[in-house]
């Protein structure tokens, strides 16, 4: 038996080999973010590069000399590579808010139910007639159509959140719509895929293993989603009355619960990843997690071992081998036509404005990084083929480069609105007396309710506060758009106040708030609060008219640069419309 040792030049190459990676994802990406495109392509075009594909095919020498078919020198990097997959699981699950979605399972559910059974049958019947080329054992057809039908269900939420967020949206009843239906779409769809990855590794599905699978996986999801939740929410704030350093305390937390979870469901006999992803989501529930706490996990999973975990899957595959034309068109089609027409159907029988159907079902077509990862498992499973991995790999990155475009496309058609037909100067606090997140939205509301008239000013207040708590509305650079939609009043109103000392709002940036628009629109007037919020926040993006803001010497100096900055808006509509 041969024993393979680790010496120093395995760790000299080793740290070659990450500096060269992670120097050309974290470049490339930065690049791709600018064009707004999702890091996920540079990085997976970096590791194409300089895998066998392009510098192993033109350059062998150079390419055996930074990435040898050394099995101690592999191993490292892979081992790296893996870590990066587990916590990107648990930072995925992070972003769920499990809860909140659970309380908007009316329409969410429904959505996401839908987004699930039609993209699973559109993939389905299809895959039943590929050829037997195709597939790693044609003798177990329904199986690996099973898969490519699971995996074409599971949209990529991340890139869903970049998207919304670069159009100002994420923090809007739109976007919270959409993120509370793949919210639910993850956990489901992870589900799914955790229990046909279990089918696969029995070597007959007979009912025994296949009902102690589902068994394993819906209780152990049950179990923690209830008992693990309420046990990490008051483990957090055991260690807060220690006043332990944070947010390094609830980031070695996070990782302590997904590694204990990881090794349960590896136990179980489900992959270790669905354990992370769980781990990520009982976290994310944690109501004393700080947004700053979140932001810290999300920048050191996606600056360091997410870039390094996509690079490493182009080191090892030859892209260009198992490229197939008919079936990377083939994967690509059904996965967007199945994820569009699924949410297209699941928007069509919930309440929400038809205004909203086509954006929503783009929102829900990329398949992203959770497309490639399920793909990978799969792989190393021998579930699929390297050209049917490599096919949904394409399939992933061209959805995910194509949604922000098509959203932004979709948004352009609706009506626009010009914010000073609705913004008016007694409507403009120059100095906010609250020193709290709801003080403020109190304070705002009652100018906004004396407006309104009638009883709206209480209705606004509990509703608004009811708002906030349920999904904050702070967007960061110190810029808060509060909001509610309300029955009974006949056109939106829109106040503003600014803060100079600032409020904490636990924004995801961490940053105090000190400008504040609070929004008011009637409750079937859908187009105009998207168009409403996202004018806001496309002018408090650019740092000048912020700090124009901070400069305002009294309220009549605020007025004049309000009226500056929204005089450049698109063209009016009737603000009742």
């Amino acid at each position: 038996m041969t024993m393979h040792y680790l010496d120093e030049t395995h760790i000299l190459l080793f740290l070659v080999q990450v500096f060269i990676l992670l120097l050309a994802t974290r470049g490339l990406g930065e690049i791709f973010r600018r064009w707004n495109q999702p890091a996920l392509t540079a990085e997976l075009l970096v590791g194409i590069l300089l895998g066998p594909t392009i510098l192993g095919r033109f350059l062998p020498g150079l390419h055996r000399a930074i990435f040898p078919p050394d099995l101690v020198q592999q191993n490292m990097l892979e081992t790296v590579a893996w870590i990066g997959v587990l916590f990107l699981l648990l930072e995925t699950g992070l972003e769920i808010h499990f809860s909140v979605a659970w309380r908007q399972r009316g329409s969410a559910l429904t959505i996401a139910l839908a987004d699930i059974i039609i993209p699973m049958v559109v993939a389905f019947l299809p895959c039943l007639l590929l050829p037997d080329r195709y597939l790693a054992d044609p003798d177990r057809r329904i199986i690996f159509a099973l898969f490519v039908a699971t995996a074409m269900t599971i949209s990529a939420m991340p890139v869903a959140a970049r998207a919304l967020h670069d159009l100002n949206l994420l923090k809007a009843d739109l976007g919270f719509l959409i993120m509370s239906a793949l919210a639910v779409n993850d956990i489901v769809g992870w589900v799914l895929f955790t229990i046909v990855l279990g089918f696969f590794t029995e070597s007959a599905v007979s009912l025994g293993p296949v009902a102690a699978i589902f068994a394993a996986t819906v209780g152990f999801a049950a179990l923690a989603l209830t008992l693990g939740r309420r046990v990490s929410t008051r483990a957090l704030d055991v260690l807060k009355r220690f006043k332990l350093p944070e947010p390094s305390t609830s980031l070695t937390f996070a990782c302590l619960l997904g590694l204990l979870f990881g090794a349960v469901t590896q136990k179980l006999g489900i992959h270790a990843l669905f354990g992370f992803f769980l781990a990520g989501v009982v976290m994310g529930e944690a109501r004393n997690l700080s947004e700053q706490s979140r932001g810290v996990i999300s920048q050191m999973v996606y600056a360091i071992f997410v870039p390094l975990f996509f690079a490493n899957i182009g080191l090892k595959i030859d892209f260009a081998t198992g490229f197939d034309p008919f079936l990377v068109t083939f994967v690509t089609a059904i996965g967007i036509a199945g994820r569009y027409l699924g949410a297209w159907v699941g928007v069509g029988l919930t309440r929400a404005p038809r205004a909203d159907r086509h954006f929503i079902s783009i929102a829900h077509t990329p398949g992203g990084m959770m497309e490639v990862v399920v793909a990978l498992l799969a792989l190393e499973s021998g579930l699929i083929t390297i050209r049917v991995f490599v096919a949904v790999v394409f399939s992933a990155v061209f959805s995910s480069v194509i949604v922000g475009p098509w959203m932004r496309a979709a948004l352009a058609r609706r009506a626009a609105i010009r914010l000073l037909d609705l913004l008016h100067r007694e409507a403009v606090l120059p100095e906010l007396a609250a020193a709290s997140r709801d003080d403020a939205i109190r304070e705002l509301a009652v100018v906004a309710g004396n407006k309104m008239g009638g009883d709206a000013r209480d209705r606004l207040v509990a509703a608004a506060l009811a708002r906030e708590n349920e999904f904050g509305t702070g967007i960061g650079s110190g810029v808060a758009i509060p909001h509610v939609r309300l029955e009974g009043i006949r056109q939106p109103v829109v106040v503003f106040g600014h803060a100079a000392g600032g409020i904490d709002w636990d924004a995801p940036d961490g940053q105090p708030v000190r400008d504040v628009f609070l929004v008011v629109t009637p409750a079937g007037a859908q187009d105009v609060h998207v168009q409403i919020l996202a004018e806001i926040a496309r002018v408090l993006q650019a740092e000048e008219n912020r700090k124009k803001l901070d400069r305002a010497a009294d309220a009549a100096e605020l007025w004049a640069f309000l009226q500056a900055m929204f005089s450049s808006a698109r063209s009016a509509v009737s603000p009742g419309k």
